[in-house]
């Protein structure tokens, strides 16, 4: 990071108080600048912490507080060098089908609704939202606020809890952020304006324009007519990272880094199926990292290549994405079958191991309507799906056969209680079963997230999947670095003056915001 006297560092006498990032569409970087900010906020020794009101997402991470919040507020509180808390993402919806969600209000789940009855349901939740937020705004100098999708859906204004409903709320200025790489970046953020009331267009404060590649030169005439149509800044011109890793909010990110490995070297092939409710995929961020791993991710109507490890990742309707797998015409069970035969293993993780299981119960339609599954039966285990959802965090070890115990951690999150006979090779601190091993030594199931984000267990999983000497891959330093990669390019692109006089013209036209 530039040091605290650089030219390049942001003036201190606006960051305190709250700042909102919206973007002009779903996946605009609205993410990752709140984490780039929140990095750079940190490193300048301002106590600064993400808030999400409204997230909508399938990856999720437990709190120290024992809940469940977004994965991308996860990743920003640790830019902002903090413990995840629930009041950083106080609604979470975690889709089940095509039209209805598992409502999470700070941290816990309140039931499934149908999009209409959640459009009714905003007002409430727009109270734990307020809660929460107040709650934070006492305990740190700065709120860095993410928006969700776009503020132009005209559709879902009304009792809006997740952008200018929230902003105009609490009176905070917002920093509108449009991806130049899908094209139209100019009428993405005129037009967005343009759907704004007077207030909500008054409360953005500049723009940013977020993944540019070439000559910024080329740009320079499009940002002085963006600037005098609207009258507001152009607070930064973000460069396009390539290769920036970084926890995906839901999106399925499929790139695979090999590190330029010659093609005689030994790599594992690892196959996922990507089914309609995959949920916590980054759990094999580690692996699409690993330069002895090629990661392949098997979408709808595609077959199964041949693989060394294939991964049953998690799932929020695990009963519906099991009969997905049965009935693709790829024809997974044979390949899955095929594939034990002739010497491959198979890691089920939370959802992935319930279907590897005998059967599948949820006789309360947690998930979606009620009844029974029968899984692919590679695990003598049943799984009943109950009410209340286990959320912790957790630590213990992993014994593999011919392998020295190895220390883990990760978190779990999940409705189901299973019982299985199976030999125990995951247990938690206090010696409760995490993790099974069938009597073949092929098929690993376990209920942890995050396992592979552990050195030694990333190694000892792959060493059991039949890689011959594993190399060591911190995914957890991998992430640090590309937390300050991200702050350090964000920070030299801002242009730091602009956004102060912009937060100082906001707070002045305000003077009667208590800040």
């Amino acid at each position: 990071m530039p040091k605290l006297d650089s030219p390049l560092t942001p003036p201190m006498k606006q960051l305190n108080g709250t700042l909102m990032v919206q973007g002009t569409t779903s996946d605009a970087g609205k993410s990752t600048l709140v984490c780039a900010l929140g990095r750079i906020w940190s490193d300048l020794g301002i106590s600064v912490v993400p808030f999400k009101p409204q997230n909508m997402a399938l990856n999720s991470a437990v709190t120290a507080d024992g809940g469940e919040i977004g994965r991308a507020q996860a990743l920003q509180a640790q830019a902002c060098r903090l413990a995840p808390h629930t009041d950083m993402n106080p609604v979470l919806l975690k889709p089940n089908s095509d039209t209805g969600a598992q409502v999470i209000i700070q941290g816990k789940a309140v039931g499934n609704l149908p999009a209409t009855d959640y459009h009714a349901y905003k007002k409430t939740a727009m109270t734990a939202v307020l809660d929460s937020y107040k709650r934070l705004q006492q305990q740190y100098a700065s709120v860095l606020v993410e928006g969700a999708g776009s503020p132009a859906e005209i559709n879902l204004r009304e009792n809006d809890i997740a952008n200018m409903g929230f902003a105009e709320a609490v009176d905070c200025p917002v920093i509108l952020i449009a991806d130049i790489d899908r094209g139209g970046v100019f009428a993405h953020l005129t037009g967005t304006l343009d759907c704004l009331s007077e207030t909500e267009q008054a409360r953005v404060i500049g723009f940013v324009i977020n993944r540019f590649r070439g000559d910024i030169s080329l740009l320079q005439s499009g940002l002085d007519w963006l600037e005098a149509k609207t009258g507001k800044p152009v607070l930064a011109v973000l460069p396009y990272l390539h290769g920036l890793y970084l926890d995906a909010e839901d999106a399925i990110d499929s790139r695979q880094t090999l590190n330029n490995r010659e093609d005689n070297e030994q790599r594992l092939r690892v196959v996922m199926p990507v089914w309609p409710r995959i949920s916590n995929h980054t759990d094999v961020d580690a692996l699409r990292l690993h330069p002895q791993v090629e990661l392949i991710m098997v979408g709808p109507e595609q077959t199964p290549p041949p693989a060394d490890l294939i991964i049953l990742p998690g799932s929020k309707n695990t009963r519906a994405d099991l009969h997905w797998l049965q009935t693709q015409p790829g024809k997974w069970p044979d390949a899955i079958a095929r594939h034990l035969r002739y010497g491959g293993k198979v890691l089920g993780i939370c959802g992935g191991m319930q279907m590897l299981g005998n059967s599948i119960s949820d006789p309360l339609g947690i998930e979606s309507t009620s009844g029974n599954s029968i899984g692919l039966g590679y695990l003598n285990m049943s799984t009943e799906l109950l009410a209340d959802k286990t959320l912790r965090q957790v630590t213990g070890e992993l014994t593999l056969a011919n392998q020295d115990p190895t220390p883990i951690s990760g978190y779990e999150i999940h409705a189901g209680i299973s019982e299985c006979t199976e030999l125990v090779v995951i247990r938690d601190s206090e010696g409760n079963p995490g993790g099974y091993l069938n009597q073949d030594g092929n098929v690993l199931g376990t209920y942890w997230h995050g396992l592979l984000d552990t050195p030694a267990a990333l190694s000892s999983i792959l060493q059991w999947a039949g890689l011959g000497k594993v190399e060591v891959v911190d995914f957890n330093s991998i992430r640090e670095q590309q937390l300050d990669r991200l702050a350090q390019a964000t920070s030299e692109a801002f242009v730091w003056p602009k956004l102060d006089t912009a937060l100082a013209d906001f707070y002045q036209q305000r003077p009667w915001l208590n800040r």
